[in-house]
């Protein structure tokens, strides 16, 4: 895949915690997890691809290779 999975959340603790427990995950594979603010200045990850919500963004990152 060129670019990154996107997911609009709020920030906090269930922010903190779902990225927590994905980078364990996931890490092992490479991925790299980012919390931005705004994505528009942050052209080096984009494309951006953005999910429609918490559970099929987490399904996308755990298939990631």
């Amino acid at each position: 895949m060129y670019g990154c999975y996107a997911l609009k959340t709020q920030h906090g603790s269930h922010l903190v915690e779902m990225k927590r427990r994905m980078n364990q995950q996931v890490a092992s594979k490479g991925i790299q997890l980012v919390i931005i603010s705004r994505p528009t200045a942050y052209g080096e990850y984009a494309p951006y691809t953005f999910i429609e919500n918490e559970e099929e963004f987490e399904k996308l990152v755990e298939k990631m290779k």
